[in-house]
């Protein structure tokens, strides 16, 4: 599965199946979902458990471990 297939599966899974939106407020939603939920706090196992923002923030050689 590609890690685009896994984060949409997850997104569905954990918040949009879940809810009713009207357009307005999916696109707000949505937003918020990615940027200060999914790429801030969540832990990802391919990461090490780490959110994207901590993995992205190690130092170069360190990220090479988890792939």
């Amino acid at each position: 599965m590609s890690f685009l297939e896994s984060f949409f599966k997850t997104l569905k899974m954990e918040e949009v199946y879940k809810r009713k939106f009207n357009n307005k407020e999916t696109k707000y939603f949505l937003f918020d979902y990615i940027e200060r939920y999914y790429n801030r706090r969540r832990r990802h196992s391919a990461l090490g458990y780490l959110s994207p923002v901590e993995f992205r923030e190690l130092p170069h050689p360190s990220r090479k471990l988890f792939r």
